[in-house]
Order: C-alpha cells, then sequence, then structure tokens
C-alpha cells in the first residue's frame, strides 16, 4: 500500500470510530484525490475547526467553488454541524473526512462519480 491508502485507511477508521458512520470507501478514495497534496502536508491535511477563517476557506473554497452549492447560512450550518460529528475536542480533524461529511451531508456524491 502506497502513502495514500495508509491515510484513506486512517480516514476511514476515523468516520467508524469518531463519527460513528461506516465510509463508502469509493467516495472517500474520491475525495481523498480531489484534495490532492494537500493531505500530505500536516498542516494542509487538517482543519483548524477552531479558527472562523479556516471555515470560511472551506466553505468558499470547497463547498461554493468544488460543489457550486449557492452561499448562504446552511452552509455554515453544514461545517459546523460536521465539526461537531468529528467532535470539537477531536485535535486532529482531517480534510478529507471533513469534506467527505460535507459531500455526504449536500447528496453530492455524484459530483464525484
Amino acid at each position: 500500500m502506497g502513502k495514500r491508502d495508509d491515510l484513506i485507511a486512517q480516514y476511514a477508521e476515523d468516520l467508524r470510530q469518531k463519527c460513528g458512520m461506516e465510509p463508502d470507501m469509493d467516495l472517500l478514495t474520491k475525495v481523498t484525490i480531489g484534495c490532492g497534496p494537500a493531505i500530505y502536508n500536516a498542516d494542509a491535511s487538517t482543519v483548524a475547526a477552531s479558527q472562523p477563517a479556516e471555515l470560511e476557506t472551506v466553505k468558499n473554497n470547497f463547498l461554493i467553488k468544488k460543489l457550486a452549492l449557492e452561499d448562504g447560512p446552511a452552509l455554515m450550518d453544514a461545517i459546523n454541524s460536521v465539526i461537531e460529528t468529528y467532535g470539537r475536542s477531536e485535535r486532529n480533524k482531517y480534510r478529507a473526512v471533513v469534506y467527505y461529511m460535507l459531500v455526504k451531508h449536500f447528496g453530492k456524491e455524484a459530483h464525484y462519480a
């Protein structure tokens, strides 16, 4: 297994253990690949949920630009809901896991088909 495969396995484990959901491995793989080289960078691979600017970046760069969602309060509500599911006290919130849960939340799986 390569480094990306190891990371995907780690993300799947986070979804099972910390988020209480069984991951769709095909979708998780595609979301992870969509994150690009950021998954290999310690800082970029996680979402700093306590920083409002970071959450705005997730909203603007992922939900609006990537998933083509309309801006509105529902986007930030969804981000906060995902962060709550992951656990606010959880130190490492992996970007690929957060994005995966947002894709599922908005029913945008077809975006990665």
